[in-house]
């Protein structure tokens, strides 16, 4: 008879069981979010930051941390586009890894 602990340790070995944390987490906090109390206004540097906060989250894979800020921010939810940004902040992009 299988244990608790085998499936477990089998999502764990497969990498599963943190982005089923991740997925669970983001889904509460977008249940939780209450639409009945308006959010303030986005400024235009909380918008950039935001997006470079959302950037660095989606390179290094934290999708589902990204959307709980998106969800929670009022992010627009398609991305800023990446030529926008890096005007915006007068940085420069390495064209070899498409880094800011």
């Amino acid at each position: 008879m299988a244990t608790v602990a085998e499936p477990k340790d089998t999502l764990e070995k497969r990498g599963v069981l943190g982005h089923l944390k991740a997925r669970i987490r983001a889904e509460v906090f977008s249940a939780l979010d209450d639409d009945r109390e308006p959010r303030p206004t986005l400024s235009h540097e909380n918008l950039l930051i935001n997006e470079l906060i959302r950037e660095y989250l989606e390179f290094n894979k934290y999708k589902y941390t990204a959307s709980v800020l998106t969800a929670e921010s009022g992010q627009p939810a398609v991305p800023l586009d990446r030529q926008f940004l890096v005007r915006e902040l007068n940085a420069f992009e390495e064209s070899k890894d498409n880094t800011m």
